[in-house]
């Protein structure tokens, strides 16, 4: 699954870290997220799109689409 995290938290001035600790999870699973090499949990999903207030399907698609 493609995804917009990094570009949605590096608009915001965010280290990996400091979206792992808004969003209660840690770094590596966001570098893992960022990398397409983890998909989240439904509600992992959902705390990112509510922190970059935005629709989960604004910030994850599927593969192929942009």
């Amino acid at each position: 699954m493609n995804n917009d995290v990094r570009a949605r938290r590096e608009e915001r001035g965010l280290s990996q870290a400091g979206l792992a600790e808004a969003v209660g999870v840690t770094r590596q699973t966001i570098n893992s997220i960022e990398r397409g090499r983890y998909d989240p949990s439904l509600e992992l999903a959902f705390a990112l799109a509510d922190f970059f207030e935005c629709r989960i399907e604004d910030l994850f698609h599927p593969d192929g689409d942009e």
